[in-house]
């Protein structure tokens, strides 16, 4: 399975994922144009996108949804991802679907996706868990102020991990943010901070070579080395050696 993070950030996300010849994405949060660039640019051809995974409908990841009508690709979102106007219901009727936790989603035979919930300001938020070739097991969380425990069990046993390391907590109190933007930030429903998704993954790794890519970091509130080394001294308080037991990447 080839996972790669077309766009990351508040300036847009985009995920594509493949599995022999069949490509799923997840995000649109880029302009439509730009998504076909980046997506080409990078070996993906968008004629050969099975299926389109959004987690919540804020602009960074949904602005570019207009493609699903230009290759006539089916969406999977929650139903209160749907019922974002401005983007979400420009996609065409017949490609909409709606997902839930309980479901599983079969695209053709290549990949098994598990909806979780998550945490954050808007309705029915979703992380997903991508199955594909070989048993290869992934999971996305991106934007959500918490990982509680059934996002953990939901993530459980994946050997490779998309997950937001927003902000380093000292850098986001005493940075210029209004108070009100920091406490949304930093409250249950914002995003996870280095220390937060440290911790997660304290709890997920388990040293058999697993891949994490940190991405989602603020530009005012984080730095690559201060969301590594976060993570780093977590795993190693576990006993895990980055290299040796995990590998770790910062895509900002």
């Amino acid at each position: 399975m080839e996972v790669k993070i077309i766009a990351g950030g508040s300036g847009g996300n985009v995920i594509a994922v493949r599995s022999n010849d069949t490509i799923i994405i997840i995000e649109c949060g880029l302009p439509k144009t730009k998504i076909e660039n980046l997506l080409i640019q990078n070996g993906f051809n968008p004629t050969d996108i099975q299926a389109i995974f959004i987690t919540h409908p804020h602009q960074d990841h949904v602005q570019g949804i207009g493609l699903a009508n230009k290759y006539r690709i089916p969406v999977y979102a929650s139903e209160g991802t749907w019922k974002n106007e401005k983007y979400m219901q420009t996609v065409e009727e017949d490609l909409r679907n709606v997902a839930t936790v309980a479901d599983e989603i079969n695209i053709e035979n290549e990949f098994f996706i598990t909806p979780f919930s998550t945490h954050h300001n808007d309705f029915d938020p979703f992380g997903f868990v991508v199955i594909g070739d070989k048993g290869n097991r992934l999971s996305i969380c991106l934007d959500s102020g918490i990982v509680d425990q059934t996002m953990i069990e939901a993530m459980a046993g994946s050997n490779i991990f998309i997950i937001e390391a927003n902000h380093d907590l000292d850098l986001l109190i005493n940075g210029e943010y209004h108070e009100q933007l920091k406490a949304r930030i930093s409250s249950d429903l914002g995003h996870l901070s280095n220390e937060q998704t440290a911790e997660a993954l304290a709890q997920l790794i388990v040293g058999k070579g697993e891949r994490i890519i940190l991405t989602h970091l603020s530009k005012q509130n984080n730095t690559p080395e201060l969301a590594e080394k976060a993570v780093e001294d977590a795993l190693e308080a576990k006993g895990f050696e980055r290299v040796f037991d995990y590998q770790l990447e910062v895509i900002r």
